[in-house]
């Protein structure tokens, strides 16, 4: 049914009226173009074509960027912190529906288009503007001695085994703790070493944890609100490698630490004998996954339980982890919360026990927004950290494997058993050494600066606001640590450009399946991101590296300032999920856009970062504090992260959905 056929019916017409003028208030409007919008609803073909290819007419003068050398980042700056300014009201069920029909029209379609793109300031601050910088394709960092403090230096062709077990001499030592003893007045999640202990002691075996796990997998998905951890898990595979790992550890000859650990994998990343679907109906289909990616193979020489792929939002396109195809990953801490987006499922198997570690992929956020609303540590390594191979290649230059954990130690075991020497058909500048912090030491490491950006740290909910500047000031008061009031300019424009990378690589590596694939495969959120990432030109492409360059420069000069810089993880908390969005998405722009508000530098520059949770918000719902730091600085992110991690856990809150798997009974 075309779009003038739905005009000539009167209730129709009307709504898309009405519809259109809500439009202005989505795209917030400065212009006269609201009488065009309205003419196309009585106009003729040939007029549409007219508005269509007439954009001169209203075409939007560029910003004219100064040269970096002459940006003030001091806290007295004149640069200006400019908000998101989104109204649009959320949009699910029928009018997300009606919102892709019109934008998928080649009439009305590309006037929104350019509307939107036009009103949401990415003509003015990406496309038309002036900036003398040269494109920067790949956020590839050289390697600089750091000096970092308190590390341990690694062979980076070391066996991921070795490496496991040098990261765990770096743990501090523990009280060990017994499978049975519930008797501890604070709530803590069980660690990977946790596991190894409970399995070398004999008190329980990766066999009788492993069925522990499908019996929970089974449970969650039975109850009232289905928590959809999983896209795909095969219960025999499960068994079956727990079963070899029972045996290594009956002959004394583990593997690792990790061996016998169950670790869920983001539907994003090949894992045999699974199907990678991107969180999709179709994408297997024509992507058919031919082996493990290379961190799961990793994982696997390490003895790790590989448990399945965890759901995710379709095509990483969305902050929610609603998915309409395979359910909507609910929030462990409360059920009709989201659980955040795109690694959702990876989120949330770990903040509910039922594994220490998982791995999810940071495109924008995606690892780091779950992790902060599910209550767990979300790390995102360096660019060219971590081998890329078997990964969906749905945005090449901006996404990263990360890591979700119930600790930080947990975390760093993970990252020693994946990272190491990359395939040789991958482009990174790889430091000679691989360096694990110390956290076993006792001497804290000093004279740490946090570069703070007060307009946009406190961009938030006044929960989060509170909760984050009071964790940052009893971590600087404990350890003598400093806190630089800097500006960071040119926020909003650098959220822009990774938008619009983003989007540009997702649909350039998906091109050739887009052209022939059904679209009614797709959820109608997906539908109109697709619609609005195809809306991108090379010409936009070119033009958001060149900011990326820009702010790589930028964040150079701060950091000259800083050892890292630290903000609130989201700008609000887990919000509710409503019943209209389960089958179609939903688009909510003004909580995805406070969700996303301190993720940007870390995806599109290429930067290392981590999420610690602080506390909670009056419903219980967890808030994080993030720490994004120089270029091949994890070492010293984990150092922080771990000393902000040790003044919080006593005060850690057990989830309303949580499973013991190491509880004998």
């Amino acid at each position: 049914m075309t779009v003038f056929i739905l005009y000539n019916q009167c209730y129709l017409h009307k709504l898309i009226i009405k519809y259109i003028y809500w439009l202005n208030t989505v795209v917030f409007l400065f212009n006269p173009l609201p009488c065009c919008i309205l003419a196309l609803t009585t106009t003729t073909h040939h007029s549409c074509k007219f508005f269509s290819g007439k954009m001169g007419l209203f075409k939007a003068a560029g910003v004219v960027y100064k040269p970096v050398e002459e940006i003030d980042l001091g806290p007295d700056s004149n640069e200006f912190y400019l908000k998101a300014n989104v109204k649009a009201p959320r949009m699910a069920g029928f009018l997300v529906k009606i919102f892709a029909w019109f934008l998928e029209s080649r009439i009305i379609g590309t006037l929104l288009l350019y509307i939107l793109k036009r009103n949401n300031l990415i003509h003015k601050l990406v496309s038309n503007a002036t900036l003398e910088e040269a494109p920067m394709f790949v956020p590839l960092h050289p390697f600089v001695d750091l000096n970092e403090q308190e590390v341990e230096q690694i062979d980076s062709d070391a066996s991921p085994a070795e490496r496991v077990q040098r990261a765990m001499n770096c743990l501090p030592l523990t009280l060990e703790k017994s499978v049975d003893d519930s008797n501890s007045s604070s709530f803590r999640r069980w660690t990977i070493a946790d596991y190894s202990r409970a399995y070398s002691s004999g008190e329980i075996t990766p066999r009788k944890v492993a069925e522990q796990f499908i019996n929970a997998v089974h449970e969650s998905s039975r109850a009232a609100l289905p928590m959809s951890f999983f896209i795909n898990y095969d219960a025999e595979d499960i068994l079956k490698q727990a079963t070899e790992s029972t045996l290594r550890y009956e002959r004394g000859d583990p593997i690792s630490a990790l061996d016998g650990v169950p670790i869920a994998i983001k539907d994003e990343i090949d894992c045999s004998p699974y199907p990678t679907t991107g969180g999709t109906k179709w994408l297997h289909k024509v992507r058919p996954c031919t082996g493990d990616a290379c961190c799961v193979m990793r994982l696997r020489s390490c003895g790790a339980i590989i448990v399945g792929k965890t759901n995710m939002h379709e095509l990483g396109a969305g902050t929610s982890g609603i998915n309409p195809h395979y359910g909507t990953t609910r929030n462990p801490y409360h059920p009709n919360k989201i659980a955040g987006g795109s690694s959702s499922g990876s989120a949330a198997v770990v903040s509910a026990g039922l594994c220490p570690a998982a791995l999810g992929v940071d495109g924008g956020g995606s690892v780091r927004m779950p992790a902060s609303l599910c209550g767990v540590i979300g790390f995102k390594p360096t660019f060219g950290r971590i081998p890329h191979t078997g990964v969906l290649p749905l945005n090449w230059t901006v996404g990263m494997v990360g890591i979700l954990a119930g600790t930080l130690e947990d975390a760093l075991i993970v990252y020693a058993a994946i990272s190491g020497q990359l395939p040789s058909h991958e482009p990174t500048i790889l430091p000679p050494k691989l360096l694990f912090p110390l956290l076993n030491s006792t001497n804290p490491i000093s004279e740490i600066k946090f570069a703070r950006y007060g307009e946009w740290f406190n961009d938030c909910s006044d929960e989060i606001r509170i909760c984050c500047s009071n964790a940052l000031h009893l971590l600087c008061e404990h350890y003598k640590w400093k806190t630089v009031e800097v500006t960071i300019p040119e926020i909003e424009s650098m959220r822009l450009a990774h938008y619009l990378t983003i989007g540009s690589e997702c649909t350039t590596s998906l091109s050739s399946a887009l052209e022939k694939l059904d679209f009614a495969e797709l959820g109608w959120d997906a539908r109109v991101a697709l619609r609005v990432y195809g809306a991108f030109n090379s010409k936009e492409y070119i033009k958001a590296q060149k900011m990326r360059n820009r702010q790589m420069q930028i964040h150079k000069n701060i950091f000259a300032k800083a050892d890292v810089i630290v903000a609130p993880t989201t700008g609000v908390t887990a919000y509710s999920i409503f019943d209209d969005a389960l089958k179609t998405g939903e688009l909510d722009y003004i909580n995805g856009a406070a969700l996303v508000r301190y993720q940007i530098a870390g995806n599109f520059l290429g930067l290392p970062a981590v999420t610690v949770p602080v506390g909670y918000d009056k419903e219980g719902l967890p808030i994080g504090l993030q720490f994004i730091g120089k270029p091949w600085s994890e070492p010293t992110l984990m150092h922080i992260a771990f000393a902000m991690q040790a003044l919080c856990i006593s005060h850690h809150r057990k989830p309303k959905v949580f499973y013991n798997l190491l509880h004998k009974n």
